[in-house]
């Protein structure tokens, strides 16, 4: 099994960083894991010409954002992790998806989704500064958990696992809670 890993975080050794290593390092090797992190990719922002509707293809000048997209179309499941930034993903990895939006959805002719990566799984690792349970009442988490599954579903992923940890500004180590969840998510990612 392919399991594509994106790291939303320009944090390499912060909170998201650190779940997404943990739900790395439980995946049986005998899967495929890439990992690759949005700040090493140089794209351009979507443009919203909406060319790519009728193309199934982005058509600006081929990028990273173009060779990610072939990944994700390779990639059996998809393990997204991503700090919140007021409420919801941080901008660069949000724009890697508007560019990508042809490898994961189609369009009918009435303007109806058409989910490009049906039958794949997907797990999510979220964190934020803000402490429980303001996270929560502040809609922080729950916000920027709420915009990744609305891609992932409109795509055709089936969420099998979502972490979150917050108030990292605090604590940004994994917990045992929190190792027992990507253990579970890593078993139900892998499993065929």
């Amino acid at each position: 099994m392919k399991i594509l890993i994106l790291n939303g975080s320009a944090h390499r050794n912060g909170s998201v960083s650190k779940m997404l290593k943990e739900i790395r390092n439980n995946i049986p090797e005998s899967n495929s894991v890439e990992e690759i992190n949005v700040y090493d990719l140089h794209f351009a922002p979507c443009t919203g010409c909406m060319k790519c509707r009728s193309t199934g293809t982005c058509c600006m000048q081929h990028d990273d954002a173009h060779n990610f997209a072939e990944k994700i179309k390779d990639a059996d499941a998809l393990v997204i992790g991503s700090p919140t930034y007021w409420g919801n993903m941080n901008g660069y990895l949000k724009m890697l998806f508007d560019r990508i939006v042809p490898v994961l959805m189609g369009e009918s002719k009435k303007g109806l989704p058409i989910p490009m990566q049906k039958g794949k799984k997907a797990a999510i690792a979220i964190s934020c500064t803000t402490p429980f349970p303001f996270n929560i009442i502040a809609g922080q988490t729950t916000k920027n958990k709420r915009a990744l599954k609305e891609i992932l579903k409109y795509s055709g992923y089936k969420t099998v696992g979502t972490m979150v940890m917050p108030g990292t500004k605090m604590h940004n180590d994994i917990s045992d809670r929190l190792g027992k969840k990507a253990k579970k998510i890593a078993k139900r990612i892998s499993k065929n």
